[in-house]
């Protein structure tokens, strides 16, 4: 195995887990989730499963989205499917729930660090969008409109779902979605792999617009 082989599935895997680590993290600090975290955890209340369970069901259902629009998964998109979800229900095994605002927030803020960081490192390693991710760029391209319009409709779908099944949604929420598009755009050049055939590094631009919808 090569040393760049090595070198990405390393950070693909990595990346994953921490992308659970991070969700799990902005649970606990209870001031609302990501967009895809609010409907998790609604639907989580609903049905009395895990919210890392949920994760990996919603993934695998929003997979077989993939099939009408014709978009092919890689190996970073079956392990986005599973691992998130694992490292989740770990991290939430292990950490409490923190109370007060003085606890709160500074959690709150490592935990979209954290996910922004996740999120460069594992899109970086050029492994496939996550299954969300795929949806987004699949429905670009099948429909011709703009990539913000379409992750735009998808999150406000996501979120007003999720707020219904109970999700929550809060500052956070607001937070993550101002501040995750240029945090993921800076781990995606801190964490970029050089591509084989070049001296500089590339980050294909498909990923860079994958980049603020991690999952």
């Amino acid at each position: 195995m090569s040393r760049e082989l090595t070198r990405r599935l390393l950070q693909l895997y990595v990346g994953l887990a921490l992308y659970g680590v991070s969700s799990a993290v902005l649970v606990r600090a209870g001031l609302g989730l990501e967009p895809w975290g609010v409907l998790h955890q609604g639907l989580a209340e609903k049905t009395g499963l895990t919210i890392g369970v949920v994760s990996i069901v919603v993934g695998a259902l929003v997979l077989l989205l993939w099939i009408p629009i014709r978009q092919r998964p890689g190996l970073g998109t079956v392990s986005n499917v599973v691992v998130i979800g694992i490292a989740m229900d770990g991290t939430l095994a292990l950490v409490p729930d923190v109370h007060g605002l003085a606890g709160q927030i500074p959690l709150m803020l490592a935990g979209i660090v954290l996910n922004g960081m996740a999120t460069g490192l594992y899109i970086a390693a050029r492994f496939g969008p996550g299954p969300r991710d795929g949806l987004m760029t699949g429905l670009n391209r099948v429909t011709g409109r703009s990539i913000r319009l379409v992750r735009t409709a998808i999150e406000v779908a996501v979120v007003a779902t999720g707020f219904v099944l109970g999700g929550s949604l809060g500052a956070g929420t607001v937070v993550y979605a101002l501040a995750i598009g240029p945090l993921s755009q800076l781990f995606l050049r801190v964490f970029a792999v050089p591509a084989p055939d070049a001296g500089t590094t590339v980050v294909v631009a498909g990923s860079r617009k994958g980049a603020t919808i991690p999952r």
